[in-house]
């Protein structure tokens, strides 16, 4: 695939510390808050959603864990179930919970129906957000984020990839490619 446009690491930078401080000025008095990664791209996300939201001194307190969408995919018979994936770890009762379900892409809003879908097979949570770090639009589905770090505007051949790199954010990428002609 060849790479239209890439995204730095500042500017990732930046959108989280944007998405953090919007999560810590709606949730301002001490209460717990689960920021739940869905598998595998907003995994890096929330773990560094939690320490942005420490660095800020916000006033909660913040567990992280995973939503593995594997099994509530829409497109299973197209797209099998990966050999190796994240399973659902939720660290705490979800019951009455505040829950932001946080991912690296929003696009067509498959999965986070789907990343729902899986929540909700664990219990009824008192309110779920969701916090992306790159909305692309395109929706076919009636999703929107309550905490966006980046809109782009892409074309729906192509594909966003992001990169967070848990030991050296300085590697910290968005790439916007386009499907190559040649096969």
């Amino acid at each position: 695939m060849a790479t239209l446009q890439t995204i730095g690491a500042q500017e990732i930078h930046t959108a989280i510390t944007r998405l953090a401080t919007a999560i810590a000025a709606r949730h301002p008095g001490p209460k717990k808050l689960l920021l739940l990664g869905i598998a595998n791209g907003g995994v890096p996300l929330a773990l560094r959603l939690a320490a942005q939201l420490s660095v800020l001194g916000a006033k909660l307190s913040v567990a992280t864990g995973t939503v593995d969408i594997s099994f509530h995919r829409d497109d299973i018979g197209r797209h099998p179930i990966p050999k190796e994936f994240a399973p659902t770890h939720i660290p705490s009762d979800v019951h009455g919970a505040t829950i932001i379900l946080v991912d690296d892409v929003l696009f067509s809003g498959r999965t986070v129906k789907a990343a729902l879908d899986e929540l909700f097979d664990h219990g009824r949570p008192a309110k779920v957000e969701l916090a992306v770090l790159v909305d692309r639009g395109r929706r076919l589905m009636p999703v929107a984020a309550d905490y966006t770090g980046l809109t782009l505007t892409t074309a729906a051949t192509e594909k966003v990839v992001v990169t967070l790199d848990p030991t050296a954010p300085a590697r910290d990428s968005i790439r916007i490619q386009s499907p190559t002609t040649s096969h």
